[in-house]
Order: C-alpha cells, then sequence, then structure tokens
C-alpha cells in the first residue's frame, strides 16, 4: 500500500512539475542583444503587462528599489567595455536594478545576479546612473530594446505603461581593436589588415594603421592590404607611393572571387593617383655629331 501510495504522489508530483513548465508564463521571458561597433550587449528580462493597472507610482512605487521587470532579476552582459551616461560599465554581466520617481529614474547595475528587491545590497552596486523619464503612449508589456544605433553608440531604452527612460550607451571601438590586436599572435593578418581598415575610415592615427597594415603585408600579401596601404598612403599625401600598392592590388586581385567587389573602386582610385602624381619631365636626347680623326 505505501508503494502504491508513494507511486501515485510521484506521478502527481510529476504531472506538476510538467504542468508548471509548459504552462504561459504570465510575464514571458525575452532577450535582446545588439552589436555596437565591436561590442556585443545582451539583455534577458521578463515582460509583466499593464492590464489596466495604474504601474509607477501605485503598483511599482516610486522611491524603491525595482527589479526593472518581473521573476528573475533583468541581466545584461557585455563583451567589452562600454560607457553609460558617460561613465564606463566594465565588460561582464550584471543585473539591472532601478529606482523609479516621476522626474528622475536611478539604473543600477549589480554584481549580484541573483539580486530582489529583498535582498538588494548596495555594496554589490558596480554602477549607478540617472535619467529622466519621457511620457510615451501606452507601452502594454515591459520593453527594453536598442535604437539610434551608430558605429560608436546607442540607446538603451526601458518603457512600460505610459512612461520610457533611455540611457546613453558608449563604446570605444578603438581600445578594443587595440586589445584585441595586442593578444593576437603572427597568423592573424586579417586582423590587422581590419583593425588598419577600420581606422582608415574614421581617419583617426593614420600613422598606427601604417604599421598595422605593414604587419598584415608582412605575414601574407593580397589584393586587400595592399589597397588598404594605399589608401592609406595617400592619406597622408604620399600619392607616388600609394599608386604603387594601389597597382599591386589589382594585379593580386585577379582570380580572386572578392575582386570583384573591389574592382571598380581600385581602379578609379589608380585613376585618382595617377592624376595627383607629377608626370616625370621627359629627357631630351641630342645627337652629337662625332669629330673627325686627324689624317
Amino acid at each position: 500500500m505505501k508503494k502504491i501510495t508513494c507511486l501515485v504522489v510521484s506521478c502527481l508530483l510529476s504531472a506538476t512539475y510538467t504542468f508548471a513548465q509548459f504552462a504561459p508564463a504570465p510575464s514571458p521571458a525575452a532577450t535582446v542583444s545588439q552589436v555596437v561597433g565591436t561590442t556585443k550587449i545582451s539583455v534577458d528580462y521578463s515582460r509583466p503587462s499593464v492590464k489596466g493597472r495604474e504601474v509607477f507610482g501605485k503598483l511599482i512605487p516610486f522611491d524603491k528599489v525595482y527589479r526593472t521587470g518581473a521573476n528573475a532579476s533583468t541581466k545584461i552582459e557585455t563583451t567589452g567595455d562600454i560607457t553609460v551616461q558617460g561613465q564606463t560599465l566594465k565588460a561582464g554581466k550584471y543585473a539591472i536594478m532601478s529606482i523609479p520617481s516621476a522626474s528622475s529614474w536611478t539604473v543600477i547595475f549589480s554584481k549580484d545576479l541573483n539580486v530582489s528587491e529583498q535582498s538588494y545590497n548596495q555594496s554589490n552596486d558596480v554602477l549607478r546612473v540617472t535619467a529622466t523619464p519621457q511620457a510615451v503612449p501606452t507601452v502594454e508589456s515591459f520593453t527594453i530594446d536598442f535604437s539610434d544605433i551608430k558605429d560608436d553608440a546607442a540607446k538603451l531604452n526601458i518603457s512600460w505603461e505610459k512612461t520610457k527612460v533611455s540611457l546613453a550607451i558608449g563604446v570605444d571601438n578603438m581600445a578594443s581593436i587595440e586589445n584585441v590586436v595586442a593578444q593576437k599572435n603572427n597568423e592573424a593578418s586579417a586582423a590587422f589588415q581590419q583593425a588598419a581598415e577600420f581606422m582608415l575610415q574614421k581617419g583617426t592615427d593614420l600613422n598606427k594603421a601604417l604599421t598595422l597594415v605593414d604587419k598584415s603585408l608582412a605575414l601574407r600579401e593580397n589584393f586587400r592590404n595592399n589597397w588598404v596601404k594605399a589608401q592609406i598612403l595617400d592619406k597622408l599625401g604620399k600619392p607616388a607611393e600609394a599608386l604603387v600598392f594601389a597597382q599591386k592590388a589589382q594585379s593580386l586581385g585577379d582570380g580572386d572571387g572578392i575582386y570583384p567587389f573591389f574592382k571598380d573602386g581600385i581602379e578609379k582610385g589608380i585613376s585618382d593617383l595617377k592624376a595627383k602624381v607629377p608626370a616625370t619631365p621627359a629627357v631630351e636626347v641630342k645627337a652629337t655629331k662625332g669629330k673627325k680623326k686627324k689624317a
């Protein structure tokens, strides 16, 4: 009889556990991620709904710590250092807590990933920033998203009910690139080339870009790193040297499957460089008459 009872209880517990796994959650889980420059930022959170309630100032009291979502703590993970509202947040994973008020929000990044309103301890704060809430049309489901994406900046938005809070996110691409390059070994021709190309596009520290592309060329030559070097030299005011590398890029491109995507640009670049290089003046060779030998 005991065995039968235990079996029934076991089955009931199993059924309950299965039901808990598959029943829809009132605040479903969500994940949002965005690559900003060279850094990936991901947020895991749960999405409660308004359901006709007055949220901020009532359901979520003002001036008290809020888990910024529902269920487990909201978590943010960043693969590189970023800035939030101008302050540095080191690469890593953190819980996001907040203290909403009518005129200002304090957004907290905590190293306690299991933090809740009840367990929150300020000593675990890694960063605190403030932001001004904006009035928006009703957002039924709690939402965290990214907007205004640039190659070195974005906005992280927290929206619910009639309130939206935006945090300015910044990334230092140059620092990220230098860190990656410093860790690469001598097999990383492509990494050096990409770093040099990024610096070229940004127009920053062209001499350093030249050093990086030279490292790439020393490891493995191809049309792309020759073309990058040509463009850097042109920017540095050395069109004659640039022309040599542009022509070499054109020569190495033949037979490369990617070259057709660059062909027109390289050909135009060669034409423009030729126009910048002064033509070598022709040397006039005069015929000289030999003197007659005396008899």
